[in-house]
C-alpha cells in the first residue's frame, strides 16, 4: 500500500481544518500521516488541530511560537517531515475529494518517471456538506515532462492550483520546496522545476480536491494588483530559464516567448480599461511599463496598435464602440479557443 505525507499549513483556519484533515484521514486505499503546522494563529486554531490528534494518532500538530509565513511553513513540513513515497500540501480551507490519493498514487506506482500527478480542483464556497465531486476513475495521460513544461512557456499561465497535486518524495526531497523569493508564484515555479527533470501525470475527468475560493483567500488581495501578478508571474518563468541544471538548447527561445505572451496579456488589460471606463482607475501606464519592461519591442505588438486607437478614441468611445470595432482579431480568439481547450485537458 502506498503511503502519503499530507502537510496542512493552517493559519487562522481553525473553523474549517476539521474538514481539510478529515478529508485526508478518509482517502481508502493509501497509507497516510498528517502534519498540521500552525502558524501561530492565536485564535485556537491550534486548540483545535490539538483535538484531531488526540482523536488520531496519524495526525501530528507543531504549533509556531512566531509567525513564520505561508513559504516557510510549506517547506518545514515537506523538507523536514514529509518521508512517505509520496506527499502533498493542503491548505487548512481546501479539502480533498473521495479517492483523490488512491488515483494519483495508483498513477506514481505504474509510472516511476512521473514527478508529480495532478487533476481537476473543484471549486467551492466552503459551505457544508461538501459539493459533489466526479471520482469515477477515468484513466491518465503522462505527459514528457520537458514538452509539459514548453507548454506552459507558450501559454504564460500555470494551470495548478496546489491542493490537487501529489508529488513524489524522493524528488521534492532532489529539487528542493517553494523559493521564498517567490511568494505567490512559487508553486508554479516549483512545478516547472520538477518538470525539468521528470515526467509529469494527469488525471483525466476526475476531481481531485476541493478548492475554496472566499474574499479571505491568501492570494485574493495579491491579485487585485495586475502588474504585481505579472511581474510576479514573470519571475517565475525566468527563474526557470536562469536555473544552471535548465540546459534545454531552445530556453532563450521559450524565455521570449513567454516574455511576449505576458507582454501581451499586460496591453490587453490595459486596453479593457478603457472599455470598461476604467482608464482613469486602472495602472493603464504601469501595464504599458511592464510590457516594456518584461518585452521591449512592444511596438510591434498588436495589442499595442489597438491600445493606441483606444487612447484616440478616448474612453468613452472606446467603451461603446469596443463590441464592433476593437474585438480580437480571428486568430487571437481561435488561440483563446486553444487554450481553453489544453486547460480542460488539464494540461
Amino acid at each position: 500500500m502506498a503511503s502519503v505525507d499530507v502537510v496542512i499549513p493552517c493559519y487562522k483556519y481553525g473553523k474549517v481544518l476539521p474538514t481539510a484533515v478529515r478529508s485526508v484521514l478518509d482517502q481508502p486505499g493509501v497509507d497516510v500521516r498528517v502534519l498540521v503546522i500552525d502558524d501561530c494563529s492565536g485564535d485556537g486554531s491550534a486548540d483545535v488541530a490539538r483535538e484531531l490528534s488526540s482523536a488520531d494518532s496519524r495526525v501530528t500538530v507543531l504549533e509556531h511560537e512566531q509567525n513564520k509565513g505561508h513559504i516557510a511553513t510549506y517547506n518545514e513540513g515537506l523538507m523536514d517531515w514529509a518521508s512517505a513515497d509520496y506527499c502533498a500540501l493542503l491548505s487548512a480551507d481546501d479539502a480533498l475529494t473521495p479517492g483523490a490519493l488512491q488515483r494519483a498514487t495508483r498513477l506514481l506506482d505504474a509510472h516511476p518517471e512521473v514527478g508529480f500527478v495532478y487533476g481537476r480542483p473543484l471549486h467551492w464556497d466552503g459551505s457544508t456538506p461538501l459539493p459533489p465531486a466526479r471520482t469515477e476513475d477515468q484513466g491518465w495521460t503522462v505527459y514528457n515532462g520537458l514538452s509539459w513544461l514548453r507548454r506552459r512557456f507558450a501559454l504564460g499561465e500555470g494551470c495548478i492550483t496546489s491542493p490537487e497535486v501529489v508529488v513524489r518524495t524522493s524528488l521534492q526531497r532532489r529539487l528542493g520546496a517553494y523559493n521564498p523569493e517567490l511568494r505567490h508564484t512559487g508553486d508554479i515555479e516549483m512545478w516547472m522545476r520538477f518538470a525539468l527533470h521528470a515526467d509529469v501525470g494527469y488525471l483525466k475527468g476526475v476531481d481531485q480536491a476541493y478548492y475554496r475560493v472566499h474574499g479571505q483567500n491568501m492570494s485574493a488581495a495579491y491579485y487585485a494588483s495586475v502588474v504585481n501578478d505579472l511581474r510576479q508571474r514573470l519571475a517565475a518563468y525566468t527563474a526557470i530559464t536562469d536555473r544552471t541544471d535548465n540546459q534545454l538548447p531552445d530556453r532563450l527561445e521559450m524565455d521570449r516567448q513567454v516574455r511576449r505572451v505576458l507582454a501581451r496579456d499586460a496591453l490587453r488589460r490595459a486596453g479593457r480599461a478603457f472599455d470598461k471606463g476604467r482608464s482613469e482607475i486602472d495602472p493603464v501606464d504601469e501595464l504599458v511599463d511592464f510590457a516594456r519592461e518584461a518585452f521591449g519591442d512592444i511596438e510591434g505588438l498588436p495589442e499595442w496598435h489597438t491600445l493606441q486607437l483606444r487612447k484616440r478614441l478616448g474612453a468613452r468611445r472606446s467603451r461603446a464602440l469596443s463590441p464592433l470595432v476593437l474585438t480580437a482579431p480571428a486568430r487571437r480568439i481561435r488561440q483563446h479557443a486553444r487554450v481553453l481547450k489544453w486547460q480542460r485537458e488539464g494540461i
